[in-house]
């Protein structure tokens, strides 16, 4: 069984990712990390990650930098998401993902078109969304917890400007699959979201 988790940054859908992995006793890839580890590298190496020759040059990361917990701020979030416009860095790491997508026994993935791209032929594709404003007061509460001081104004417009690159680009844009379920997390708790994301999962396999 494939399980495709799609949506945009701070929706929570690799929270959710990670419980429905762990639920239904799947492998899971988060996706992204994988974007970020490019952007990472560009980075480092102080490449351009809006020039498509740095860009591709940082899928050459190594995979020590998958664990580097530098990828997950929120400046590396946003190298992703410049680095992942490029349709030459998209096919340098789409096989990767489609070789795990299609392991056996299954797999479960989560990024921006794992339904659409990756794993079109998943028994089970989830879009989670919600409104800009409430993933930026997420991203805001988050960085406050970890003592980094940044302006509710600051994150919701990054927040803003991922969007609008991750659906506007014309290679493998944001967007839901036609036979994806939909889920916005922005009225529930953590804890509802997973249960509904259970339930929504289960459901779609009842009916196969």
């Amino acid at each position: 069984m494939i399980i495709a988790v799609d949506g945009p940054t701070a929706s929570g859908k690799g929270t959710l990712a990670k419980a429905l992995a762990a639920h239904f006793g799947l492998p899971f890839l988060d996706t992204g990390l994988l974007y970020r580890a490019v952007g990472r590298h560009v980075q480092l190496h102080k490449g351009n990650p809006d020039d498509p020759a740095d860009a591709l040059a940082g899928c050459g990361f190594p995979d020590s930098i998958l664990d580097d917990p530098v990828l997950r701020n929120e400046e590396v979030g946003g190298l992703a998401s410049r680095v992942s416009i490029h349709p030459n860095v998209r096919a340098a790491l789409n096989k990767r993902q489609v070789d795990f997508a299609n392991q056996p026994g299954g797999a479960l993935l989560d990024g921006r078109d794992i339904g659409t791209v990756i794993a079109p032929h998943a028994e089970v594709k989830l879009f989670v969304t919600a409104p800009a404003e409430i993933r930026a007061r997420r991203r805001h509460d988050e960085m406050q917890r970890q003592g980094i001081n940044v302006a509710f104004a600051d994150i919701l417009a990054d927040i803003r400007a991922r969007d609008e690159r991750d659906m506007g680009r014309l290679d493998a844009p944001l967007k839901p699959a036609e036979d994806a379920l939909l889920l916005d997390t922005g009225d529930l708790t953590i804890g509802d979201a997973v249960q509904a994301a259970i339930s929504l999962v289960e459901s779609k396999l009842r009916q196969k």
